[in-house]
């Protein structure tokens, strides 16, 4: 089924969460969804760097990473609505959270830590996963972190039992206003 969304605010769905949360997979599918163009921040920052994101931290510094991720949200100000896909750690940043709150609804990916673990621990692609006890680091990082989710969230999904296409149709869902075929206004009745 296709959905079109309708967003009478032309505000961007904005997803954040953990790594390991599905906001990658889960925007592509919103981005079937509702045809919206799909921004991944950590995509814009690679481009530009040249690099993957491992390369750029290993090269470059975290902090030179962060620097870039920045400018890139900046970046999206003055685009149209989308889907806009963040890397775990843009909340660390004040300015970014200001940002991500004027962008577009603000979806927070969350779920059971030893599930987010499990789906980051999958790819080699996690810098900060690179040390001695991993599972440590990711337990520091996500209780730093949630808060600062839960804090900026106008929306929270546990993305850890449901699959990609059920957490995209529960995001339109929850906004409050789809149509079952592109073209036709229809708001979703509350149940």
């Amino acid at each position: 089924m296709r959905y079109l969304l309708v967003n009478s605010g032309g505000k961007s769905i904005v997803l954040i969460g953990m790594m390991g949360a599905g906001k990658s997979c889960v925007g592509r599918c919103l981005q079937r969804r509702t045809s919206l163009t799909l921004l991944d921040i950590d995509e814009i920052v690679a481009s530009k760097f040249g690099m993957s994101i491992p390369e750029i931290f290993v090269k470059h510094g975290e902090d030179k990473f962060r620097k870039a991720e920045a400018e890139a949200l900046r970046s999206l100000e003055t685009t149209e609505q989308a889907i806009i896909v963040t890397g775990g750690g843009i909340v660390m940043s004040e300015e970014n959270i200001d940002l991500l709150k004027r962008l577009g609804v603000v979806v927070w990916f969350d779920g059971d830590e030893k599930t987010l673990f499990e789906r980051a621990s999958r790819s080699d692609n996690r810098p900060l996963l690179q040390s001695e006890n991993p599972r440590k680091a990711f337990a520091q990082i996500l209780r730093a972190r949630r808060p600062l989710y839960a804090n900026i969230a106008h929306l929270r999904l546990d993305t850890s039992v449901f699959t990609d296409e059920e957490v995209a149709v529960a995001i339109l869902s929850k906004l409050g206003r789809f149509s079952p075929e592109p073209g036709s206004a229809i708001p979703a009745k509350a149940s």
